[in-house]
């Protein structure tokens, strides 16, 4: 007999005994009427109809007493089963764990049983994330957003929430909640730049991936590689991440040294922020193609080598030294509306701040060719810097690109040209305090801008609970601990926080916070108006005009967007008159492409309508030689639209011209194919011939 048999028998048993005894009731039950019926025979026989229903009702009753109780009871016993079965399972893994585990003393064991019913309590929390989990990747950093808060406030907070309101403690000082989200910023450069296969599988790998651990945010995708700002949960982010490790990008790497097959992102630096609130997160997953991972207007042949000529760069504690030396000179890379609200702010007698006044990326390249701009970085150490790190990749490998070939950049002397790894969000997570930052730092997510962490978290916390007495925070006491090492907030005045750098557009009172969509009426950057001119606007009480300027078209006296417009152009085409001189001179045609049917007839699309000529075409297709060229005309509108056929001399022409495909040129992504000529088609058909060959 199995242990389920055993526990069977006995169920059944006093069932069946039970339903004797209700036998036997019903047996006197019939007895009694039968001797009611021999002693009071008239009564019954003038009651007989009544009677018989009455014994017919009693029996029914009987019958359905039985059943119910019989269910009732196997019902019963089925629980009673179910809980033997339950104990015994109980009663196992007590005794392995007994096994298992190492002794305890009492008052471990105790305190241990204690704690049961809250770590049952936690249990889903801690499963949907490991908060205590150490992080394995090194390049990966991560920093949560309310670590920093200091322990005065907290102390005063705890005072308060005892007093008053508990809202104002959960209110000042965020928990740890298992919806907060994580904020992901990350660049990769890959070189050289993928073709136009493995840019589709890479844009497809990062969707797919994205999608599948639910992140949100834009993904930047080009030929040049990857530049995302992404949000998700904190396991969804880590996974994504660590999927993107494992990418080759379609063309794996051999390490030369250990022989080990290495990715295009093994060594890829990821940078974190935990525990934003969920508003930060946004909506929808978005990747999208781009020339340029950033538009300096360097794509394709332009762009400079940057294993050859970039940067070198600087850990936050290097940068923090090397800012506070002489010969020095700190380039904003950023936007000057973004640098209005937040910079560097050197030591006296260390570096120098610059900052070139950008209204777009665009303009940097015209600003470095300058010559005003070359003097300030004579026989001086540059250092570069922007918000995350990637504007800085193009801009050091440009500058270095001038002074090892050209003439009058490199008889400048420039010392050496450095980068902060990693940018202003890395540099805030090494010093929370600030450093030598002053005012916020321009994102471009759902903060729009902050503070330094630990200032971040004084700023907060006294929107709630007011200054204090003494203005000044006690640094005795630690702000957080991380990692095992405590950091303390050192001294920070309680105005610190508050500091603000640019002013109302309107008022011209201090303010530093973007909102809103207006934006300047001459040059369209956003605007920086106040809460209070805002809203008068939106009333009607006070209109904010054209008049209302960014301070750098007040400064530069811009009055209208054609008068802008007009001098950018100006200056557009003086530079690129130089850089095409320069082109020619460096130009290095791409490898051709595999051309086994010897086809010299190619379709070429989407090219610039409004630039594309003859000229500028042959240039392109250099050192391919053209013979004819057709250009496809609309036939409504009579105008080139972007597409044409070409003939070339040899089919080793036609493979480097094939080998173009997917180049960006003039601003678009052209695209390339072999076209055979039809038997029935005449070609190359008459007057095509280009007017050089």
């Amino acid at each position: 007999m199995t242990d389920t048999d055993d526990s069977s028998t006995p169920v059944q048993e006093p069932v069946v005994l039970k339903e004797g005894k209700k036998k036997k009731k019903k047996d006197k039950k019939k007895s009694r009427l039968n001797d009611a019926d021999t002693v009071d025979g008239g009564n019954y026989h003038e009651e007989k109809g009544h009677k018989k229903k009455r014994s017919s009702r009693d029996s029914e009753e009987v019958l359905v007493e039985n059943t119910a109780t019989i269910m009732e009871e196997t019902t019963d016993n089925d629980k009673q089963q179910k809980r033997e079965k339950k104990r015994k399972k109980k009663k196992d893994k007590k005794r392995k764990h007994s096994i298992d585990a190492p002794l305890q003393d009492d008052e471990d064991s105790s305190s241990s049983c204690n704690n049961d019913k809250k770590s049952k309590k936690k249990h889903k929390k801690s499963t949907k994330r490991s908060k205590d989990k150490k992080e394995t990747d090194e390049k990966l950093v991560s920093s949560s957003a309310i670590e920093y808060y200091p322990e005065d406030l907290n102390e005063n907070n705890e005072k308060q929430a005892t007093n008053t309101n508990s809202e104002v403690s959960s209110s000042t000082k965020p928990k740890d909640k298992t919806d907060n989200i994580t904020l992901l910023l990350f660049y990769q450069y890959v070189e050289p730049v993928w073709d136009e296969t493995q840019f589709q599988t890479a844009l497809r790998f990062v969707t797919d991936q994205g999608e599948k651990h639910g992140l949100t945010g834009r993904m930047r995708v080009s030929r040049e590689g990857l530049n995302c700002t992404l949000t998700g949960s904190h396991d969804g982010i880590r996974a994504w991440c660590a999927a993107l490790r494992q990418f080759d990008g379609g063309r794996p790497k051999v390490d030369p040294l250990t022989g080990d097959t290495t990715t295009e992102f093994a060594n890829t630096e990821f940078k974190l922020t935990d525990d934003l609130p969920p508003k930060q997160r946004f909506p929808k997953l978005h990747p999208f193609e781009v020339p340029e991972l950033v538009n300096y207007g360097l794509a394709g042949s332009r762009a400079p080598a940057l294993a050859k000529h970039g940067g070198t760069h600087l850990e936050p504690e290097d940068y923090h030294q090397k800012m506070c030396e002489k010969d020095t000179v700190i380039i904003d890379v950023r936007n000057h509306y973004e640098a209005n609200i937040g910079r560097f702010d050197p030591p006296e007698g260390g570096a120098k701040m610059i900052d070139p006044k950008m209204r777009k990326s665009t303009e940097f390249p015209l600003w470095l060719d300058r010559k005003e701009t070359k003097e300030m970085l004579r026989g001086k150490n540059v250092l570069m810097y922007c918000t995350g790190g990637v504007r800085c990749e193009m801009a050091s490998a440009l500058l270095k690109q001038k002074i090892d070939k050209e003439e009058d950049t490199k008889e400048l002397g420039i010392k050496g040209v450095f980068q902060l790894q990693g940018g202003v969000d890395k540099y805030f997570k090494q010093f929370p305090e600030g450093g030598l930052w002053k005012g916020k730092n321009y994102t471009f997510d759902k903060r729009f801008a902050h503070a330094p962490p630990a200032l971040e978290a004084v700023e907060r916390t006294k929107k709630v609970l007011g200054d204090d007495d003494d203005g000044v925070l006690d640094s005795s006491k630690p702000a957080s601990t991380t990692q095992g090492k405590e950091k303390k907030v050192d001294d920070i005045p309680a105005s610190a926080a508050q500091e603000i750098m640019g002013k109302c557009e309107a008022c011209y009172k201090p303010w530093d916070m973007y909102r809103g969509k207006r934006r300047c009426p001459t040059c369209g950057v956003p605007s920086l108006i106040c809460r209070d001119c805002f809203e008068a606007d939106k009333a009607g009480t006070k209109k904010l005009g054209k008049d209302v300027r960014c301070d750098l078209c007040v400064t530069e006296d811009v009055r209208n967007k054609r008068e802008l417009r007009d001098r950018e152009g100006r200056e557009m085409k003086k530079y690129e008159k130089k850089l095409q001189q320069k082109l020619d001179d460096d130009y290095e045609p791409p490898e051709p492409k595999p051309n086994p049917e010897r086809i010299t007839r190619l379709f070429l699309k989407n090219m610039c309508a409004k630039q594309m000529d003859e000229s500028k075409l042959l240039e392109l297709v250099r050192p391919a030689r053209v013979t004819h060229i057709q250009w496809l005309i609309d036939r409504q509108t009579k105008k080139f639209y972007g597409s044409a056929f070409i003939e070339v001399k040899t089919a080793e022409d036609a493979g480097s011209v094939l080998a173009m495909d997917g180049m960006v040129v003039m601003g678009r992504k052209i695209k390339v194919k072999y076209q055979q000529a039809d038997s029935k088609d005449i070609w190359p058909i008459p007057n095509t011939e280009v007017s050089s060959s």
